[in-house]
């Protein structure tokens, strides 16, 4: 079954090297992952966001590395480990096993990761094949999946349920396109990566923008509060909001964030264009 399902899921992508192969089974893993969390009811007390739910369910034109998830309301004393028995089960249908180490992370003030302020639940997924001669023993084995809970997110999300039929039929709940947004600009203006910006972000960016999607304000004001980027009485609108991302891009290193983003996407030509003025100047498309 296996064999069947995960050549199936193969198919729909376009492999041209070893990276891509890797890229490709790994993404199909992450499906299997949140189908056994949709079996296990996670989605009744959660939903999917990031660049993987932006990925999987908006079509973006590049590979995202993990599994980002924010509870519909404050629960310090969530426990995501009693969930992972839906996942080993799932995965253990299509002859794949898995190890699992958490972290339990708590940094209420602390702005050091991207989307998730707050209390953070932070697991690490490792993968491997219980069919010795299966053709992606090799790839499996070095494959691993971090996915993270926020279990104090700030308010304002809103979300949409959406459903997919591979590996098996199942509905996820997730952030609509207006709260990815928010979570995505969130991520330009606070993530603290090495004092870079990560190319993804800026990729992502792009992509909001070129596909008409509006941003969910009120998230992104409440996300930037938690952070602690601005304060609660200060006056917030979109052109606040558009003023705050032109002085970020006049900071960034364009030649970093190309770097970055090159290994998730296939075609590189529209990196050509990535410098301060070309973001100032899309920016005044936000809505």
């Amino acid at each position: 079954m296996m064999n069947n399902i995960i050549e199936q899921m193969l198919k729909s992508y376009e492999i041209k090297n070893i990276n891509d192969e890797i890229n490709a089974l790994k993404e199909i893993i992450q499906e299997i992952v949140l189908s056994g969390l949709s079996r296990g009811g996670f989605f009744n007390e959660a939903a999917f966001y990031g660049g993987t739910a932006l990925r999987i369910f908006y079509k973006l034109d590049r590979f995202s590395e993990d599994l980002d998830f924010a509870l519909l309301k404050k629960d310090l004393d969530f426990d995501l480990s009693k969930y992972f028995k839906y996942i080993e089960k799932e995965l253990n249908a299509y002859g794949l096993n898995l190890k699992v180490s958490s972290k339990e992370k708590h940094s209420k003030t602390n702005i050091s990761r991207a989307f998730l302020k707050g209390d953070t639940l932070e697991h690490i997924l490792k993968f491997f094949p219980s069919e010795e001669n299966h053709t992606y023993n090799h790839i499996l084995k070095s494959i691993k999946i971090k996915f993270e809970v926020d279990i104090n997110p700030p308010q304002g999300a809103t979300y949409e349920i959406q459903y997919k039929l591979l590996p098996s039929p199942h509905q996820i709940r997730l952030y609509d396109g207006p709260s990815l947004f928010a979570g995505k600009i969130h991520a330009i203006l606070c993530r603290n990566w090495a004092s870079r910006t990560k190319g993804r972000d800026l990729y992502d960016y792009v992509f909001f923008l070129a596909n008409n999607i509006s941003v969910n304000l009120e998230l992104v004001k409440n996300k930037l509060i938690a952070s602690k980027y601005i304060n609660e009485e200060e006056l917030f609108d979109i052109n606040v909001l558009k003023t705050l991302l032109k002085n970020k891009f006049k900071e960034i290193n364009y030649t970093e964030a190309k770097e970055d983003i090159i290994p998730f996407i296939k075609d590189i030509k529209s990196l050509e264009l990535w410098n301060s003025a070309f973001f100032i100047k899309i920016t005044d498309n936000l809505m």
